[in-house]
Parts: C-alpha cells; structure tokens; sequence
C-alpha cells in the first residue's frame, strides 16, 4: 500500500522538528557560553506545545493500523524505533566516548550507555517514548476501553505534579494525553485543518489571540501550571494545525514540507552538525549569542538533509536511516516499498 502523505501534516512535522532542533541548539550555545541571548524568547514561547504537537501528529494516523495484528504492530511500531534508538544511541556514544571516559572513566562510561537502554539518553528520548505510546494505546484499544475514558485518564496524568526523575514515567505522565488525542481525535483534527483553509480571516486572528495568551503567559511564568500547561499544550497543538493549513494554502515555505517528510532523519542525526558549528562559532567569538544559535540551527536543521541527500546519490549509508532486511521481525519483510509504507 502507498504512502499517502497529507500536505500539512508534513508542514506541521516540520515546524516541530525545527523547534526541536532550535530549542537543543539555543540552550547548548547559552549552557557554552554561559549567558542567554534573543533566541531564547523564540524557545520560551514554543516551550508549551512544541513537544506536544509532536506528539499529536505521531498518533495521528495509527488507527489505520491498529488493527494489525501485534506481530507485525510491534515490528513497525516498537522494533522500528528500537532500531533507530540503539543505532544512534551508540553513534552518539562513540561521538562522546572521550568526554565521558575523562569524567567518569572508562567503566562509568560503559555502565552509562548500559543504563541507557532503562534511562531514555539525551535527543533520542523521543523515539524512546513511541513505542511505549504505542503499546500502550494498542493495548487500550483491544481491550475495548473507551477513548473517553482514556484521554481522560491521560489529561490527569498531565494535569498531576508527576516529578519521580525518572524521564520514562515523567514523560509519559506529561505527554500520552497529547499522542492518544490524536490518534482518537483524528477525524476531528483534519476537519480543522480543512476548516483552517476555508476561513484564512478567522483562522488569523485565532492564531493572533493564540499568540497573545501563550507569550504573556510564558512571560508571567505561568505555562507551566497544572491544568495552565494542559490547555496551552492543547491550543498550541490547534494553532500549528492552523498554520500549516494556511502555509500550505499559501504555497510558501515548502522546506517545512520536506522536513517534516524526513523529520526522523534531522531527529537522529542533528546532534553532530551542531555541536561542531556551537564549538567553531563560539570559538571565533564574533557573533552574538542569539545570532550564533541562529546559525547553529540552521546548520543543524540542514545538514541532516544533506547527508540524506548524499546517501540517496552514492546508495551508502542507507541503515543509518531506513532498517536493513535483518532488522525486521521474521515474516514482516514484505520488500522495501511495502515495508518503508508500512513505517
């Protein structure tokens, strides 16, 4: 079966990723450097739904495949990500070996990347929640509990002071509510977007009234609140859907579009280009700090799609970003067409 790609679903993907990518990039440069610059209002503000719109989108299509029977469920949607988590995890161990052999020795260092199967690690932390989201809403779903009661019970996970420092459990608290709406919200969601087409003036001025309320208050300090950051995450999540209706009825910015269709490929692989362009820039010491994690974003964000593209010209390299035939489940290969459909 085709992949049958929706245009503002990518854009939407896209904006997240490079969020994403500009949230890791702007606190890495002001940790370095140890003061803040302009960037960090544009992150300030995204802070309320940039982790949960991306995670609305990720259940957005699942109840297509729901009803697959859970061989081939966990091999598409557990040891897909499995793959990729233990892939770049050990690329990014191997990247820092040296700076955590020196701090913890050789011995820690290894018992760190252990632990890193139990404790999500750094940037991969993402694709080590999917699966459980996953499981977790599959299991729901045949068990024959009401989607009701369970976005319910998603929303007081968010809403409660869950802080046990444990990045699996707190994560999951503070984020499946954002993944189950949308996989049980769906229809909903694309009747948004379409309406968000339709109506540009109202749409607009939403976004306006969005954009007010979710800047002032995150200036007041407030976003974070119990039920304050449930209801921003939610109204955040419903103005990126509404902006990228309109981007794409606007026919712009189309580079959203291509992000968001590779958006795994700039997840897994940004870390590099940007701690090298952090490190050059602040060395040369002739930018601003704002200024310099612009550009370290825009690095970070681009480069992944350049080795992409490098990738696809030479056909090296391709088990950085797709699986291999020997990573699949035994029976779930169905050849590289159906099998890239399917994920």
């Amino acid at each position: 079966m085709a992949v049958q790609r929706v245009d503002w679903v990518d854009t939407a993907k896209g904006i997240c990723i490079v969020f994403v990518v500009m949230m890791h990039s702007v606190l890495g440069v002001e940790a370095a450097a140890g003061e803040t610059g302009w960037m960090h209002a544009v992150i300030a503000f995204a802070a309320p739904f940039r982790m949960p719109d991306f995670f609305l989108i990720s259940g957005l299509f699942l109840s297509n495949v729901i009803n697959r029977d859970w061989r081939l469920y966990l091999d598409r949607k557990v040891v897909h990500f499995a793959y990729f988590y233990v892939l770049w995890l050990t690329i990014q161990f191997a990247v820092k070996a040296p700076v955590f052999a020196a701090e913890i020795g050789a011995r820690g260092a290894l018992e760190f990347y252990l632990f890193s199967f139990v404790e999500p690690f750094g940037t991969l932390w993402f694709i080590y929640m999917l699966p459980v989201f996953f499981v977790v809403t599959k299991l729901a779903h045949d068990r024959g509990v009401p989607w009701q009661l369970v976005l319910g019970l998603g929303a007081v996970l968010q809403i409660a002071p869950i802080h046990s420092g444990w990045l699996l459990v707190d994560e999951f608290a503070g984020r499946f509510v954002f993944f189950y709406a949308g996989y049980a919200l769906a229809p909903r969601i694309f009747r948004l977007a379409g309406w968000a087409r339709e109506r540009i003036g109202v749409s607009l001025a939403y976004l306006t009234v969005w954009g007010l309320v979710n800047g002032g208050l995150v200036y007041l300090g407030w976003a974070g609140l119990p039920v304050v950051a449930l209801l921003l995450g939610v109204a955040g999540a419903g103005a990126i859907i509404l902006t990228s209706a309109l981007i794409v009825n606007w026919g712009r910015l189309g580079f959203l579009r291509h992000f968001g269709e590779n958006s795994i490929v700039i997840y897994l692989a940004f870390f590099f280009p940007m701690a090298v362009t952090r490190v050059i820039l602040l060395k040369l010491g002739i930018l601003d700090i704002g200024t310099t994690s612009l550009i370290v974003t825009i690095v970070a964000s681009v480069s992944p799609m350049i080795l992409f593209w490098l990738i696809g010209r030479t056909n090296i390299g391709w088990f950085l970003f797709r699986r291999p035939h020997w990573a699949y489940l035994g029976g779930t290969y169905g050849g590289k067409r159906q099998a890239q459909a399917a994920e």
